[in-house]
């Protein structure tokens, strides 16, 4: 099958984050299987070549950050064809403003693809009269066209949110996690949390260093370590106490085992699709608290955390309940959360993509290709 994908972001992208890793995971079992997969996103400063196939996976770089969504529709009218032939299927990634190919793709069924809506992330991104713009006039535009689009999103709650954008057509697909075993290495001596991601104003790491410094008086041999880089960098460090350690962008052996040496993952995020670092720390042993917010209401529980009231008084009472006894009994070995094996999530994506097209098109149809035929069980994905 000829499989094309549109996200203004690559992994290779500076602000890549969980979705494109999960695309990634995807497309390239997808690839691995025998499809001709493309994948459509934009160029950014110092990047990557235009074109490239890395494991199978064609990637197609044109315009930029604001440009990307009118070069998508150019190339895939002009160019796509002409080079690469037809497709059988095409999948719209959201990351906040779709791409509208329901509106321009007339020769292949479209699917959505969207990990969370934005919503309230506006507000923690974006200047007042921008954050209302988006929240109140854009984005209900431009998920107005997706109503009876088949979309795929990875969590009830995320379902729930493009439900009330008014999508009826949203089925729910898993998260995916690659297993490992336990980094091999001891606990911290001092009770140690970590707050790991992108550092943005989404992710409220703010009121994670307010939370830590309410819960110093109680526990004043804690520490606290920030494990990533982002837009908010200099402002955290300044409000940030000593005991506080930002260690910046790291590689992902350093990265598991910062995880493995903490006793407590803390997430303050303003909304996730999923939340996939929750299932990556409990798959090293180390629990969650997170605030309850959209998504994390979902991954959280499903990996034995915490939920708390998303404020920093909740958030600090919660870990001066749960941080000691983390502490005094880590756990030795890690467990599973709600995520699934990669290859079951490419399959289910898969599996999901097929009956749509079986959906749009009559079985009986000349017009269905001959891949969508096969029950979509025996479609091999490796």
């Amino acid at each position: 099958m000829r499989i094309c994908l549109f996200n203004w972001k690559d992994t290779r992208h500076p602000a890549a984050g969980g979705a494109e890793v999960f695309t990634w995971e995807v497309l390239a079992r997808w690839a691995r299987a025998g499809h001709d997969v493309t994948w459509f996103t934009s160029s950014f400063p110092g990047g990557a070549e235009s074109e490239e196939t890395p494991d199978g996976v064609r990637i197609v770089r044109r315009g930029s950050r604001w440009t990307v969504f009118a070069e998508a529709r150019r190339w895939y009218e002009h160019e796509a064809r002409a080079v690469h032939g037809s497709f059988d299927l095409v999948v719209d990634e959201v990351n906040t403003r779709p791409f509208g190919t329901p509106a321009w793709v007339r020769d292949a069924p479209v699917v959505a693809l969207a990990h969370q809506v934005a919503k309230d992330v506006w507000s923690a991104e974006f200047p007042a009269p921008v954050a209302a713009l988006g929240r109140w006039v854009l984005e209900p535009w431009w998920l107005r066209r997706y109503r009876d689009t088949p979309t795929l999103t990875v969590s009830e709650s995320s379902r729930a949110s493009l439900g009330e954008y008014g999508l009826r057509k949203v089925t729910v697909v898993p998260e995916g996690i690659e297993r490992r075993p336990r980094v091999e290495c001891d606990r911290e001596t001092a009770p140690t949390i970590i707050v790991l991601g992108r550092l943005s104003r989404s992710k409220r790491v703010e009121d994670a260093i307010e939370a830590f410094r309410r819960m110093q008086s109680a526990m004043p041999s804690a520490r606290m370590w920030i494990v990533g880089d982002g837009p908010e960098s200099t402002r955290l460090k300044r409000l940030a106490p000593p005991e506080v350690t930002f260690f910046g962008r790291v590689g992902d052996a350093t990265r598991n085992e910062l995880l493995a040496r903490s006793h407590a993952l803390v997430m303050t995020s303003v909304r996730e699709g999923w939340g996939l670092v929750v299932d990556e720390a409990a798959a090293i042993g180390t629990p969650t608290i997170a605030y309850r917010r959209p998504g994390l209401c979902d991954s959280v529980p499903a990996a034995r955390g915490v939920l708390v009231d998303p404020t920093p008084q909740a958030l600090a009472q919660g870990l001066k309940r749960h941080l000691p006894l983390w502490h005094a009994e880590p756990a030795v070995q890690g467990w599973a959360g709600g995520a699934r094996d990669w290859g079951e999530v490419a399959g289910a994506v898969m599996d999901a993509c097929t009956q749509t097209v079986r959906d749009l098109v009559p079985v009986s149809s000349a017009a269905l290709p001959e891949q969508f035929r096969t029950p979509s069980e025996n479609l091999e994905v490796v």
